[in-house]
């Protein structure tokens, strides 16, 4: 978690602090785009890597890797360097974030072997850790921030990445774990349709995040309590959050393929409440349910990935669903802020729920390639 954390904490305190020191949102937002972009484009070819050398040698030089990139964006900034160079680093910076939570998930069937009625629950915490994540990050880069100063924020956001990722690469598993001799290039993990499946489904589900995270400012805003946005996108958290510790404490009975297929299918009808919200309470209401499905759907995906993953590339393919998400996010905002500004915001979620239909008919239409098949390799 602590290796993760930046993932929710870099984004405030980067754009906070690039907009005090250059005295522009707009620089701030094109570095802060390029950190996600790299961080989209680079977790399936850093999986890659460590798939093919080892976790190790990997993590240490993306965690050395992503730390100077951080202190070049600080230095670069405060020497008033060209705004290309500020955005080179956010990418950088973005490709090279150690990807901890696909290992992670990676060895998830390894560790727990002879007692796979945990895995449900396993990857369950993964999704709730997540979402803890996305709201203690900004809610402690805010804390820094008012006791400190943003560049303050960016120190710790670093520091958390490399301390995080030297602390979970000396625990004894990934000590132990050894590469496949079957990593190798070509298409790697996106040679199963399962894992294409999978990726292909988590591009609307990018999108639904995209346009719910516009759409809730645009609701506050239009009910006079602009400053209450994030409480709201607070209770979408729990929802979700809370959804995922349901989902772990039961054991399931049915496949694993069966149960994704019918999460997808109820991840639309989470939406629609929300277009009921009368005032702000109703709303902080109405949009937990809009989360209730989001980390049970993402744990099941997690845990179908590792029977469908191809020999030698079982920590990549846990990264390319991450990747579909990140991709899928930028559209979602993108029209999700045009439909707010011209049409109202009750149309994002109309958009989130279609979209999010479109998704489940790629599921359903390929459920048969999320089968597990028996020469599935598992990296341990």
């Amino acid at each position: 978690m602590l290796a993760r954390l930046p993932y929710g904490l870099f984004a405030l305190a980067a754009i906070l602090y690039l907009a005090e020191a250059r005295g522009s949102y707009a620089v701030a937002g094109l570095v802060d785009g390029a950190f996600g972009l790299g961080a989209a484009a680079g977790a399936p070819w850093q999986s890659r890597l460590i798939d093919r050398l080892g976790q190790r040698r990997v993590l240490v030089v993306a965690a050395a890797v992503d730390l100077t990139a951080t202190a070049l964006l600080l230095a670069l900034t405060e020497t008033g360097a060209p705004t290309i160079l500020l955005v080179a680093c956010g990418l950088v910076g973005g490709m090279a974030i150690p990807n901890v939570g696909g290992v992670l998930r990676a060895m998830w069937s390894g560790l727990l072997r002879g007692r796979e009625r945990l895995l449900p629950t396993a990857f369950a915490i993964d999704s709730v850790a997540l979402e803890t994540l996305f709201t203690a990050g900004p809610l402690l880069a805010a804390g820094i921030i008012t006791v400190a100063s943003p560049l303050a924020a960016l120190v710790v956001s670093a520091a958390c990445s490399l301390t995080g990722t030297l602390a979970f690469i000396a625990q004894l598993p990934s000590r132990e774990w050894r590469p496949d001799p079957a990593a190798g290039g070509g298409l790697g993990a996106l040679r199963s349709s399962g894992v294409r499946t999978l990726a292909f489904a988590a591009l609307p589900v990018g999108f639904c995040f995209g346009a719910v995270e516009i759409a809730l400012p645009g609701f506050a805003e239009s009910h006079g309590q602009r400053e209450l946005a994030g409480v709201l996108l607070a209770t979408w958290s729990v929802g979700s959050l809370f959804g995922g510790l349901v989902y772990g404490a039961i054991t399931w009975r049915r496949p694993m393929s069966s149960v994704y297929v019918w999460l997808s299918a109820l991840l639309p009808l989470g939406f629609l409440p929300a277009l009921a919200a009368p005032s702000i309470p109703a709303m902080a209401i109405l949009i937990t349910t809009a989360g209730l499905l989001i980390a049970p759907q993402a744990a099941a995906c997690n845990q179908l990935i590792g029977g469908v993953a191809p020999a030698g590339a079982v920590t990549e393919a846990y990264a390319w669903p991450v990747t579909a998400t990140l991709v899928g996010f930028a559209p979602g905002t993108a029209i999700g802020g045009a439909l707010v500004e011209r049409a109202g915001w009750e149309w994002c979620f109309v958009a989130a729920a279609l979209t999010a239909l479109l998704g489940f008919a790629v599921v359903l239409r390929y459920r048969g390639t999320l089968t597990p098949k028996p020469a599935a390799a598992l990296s341990v």
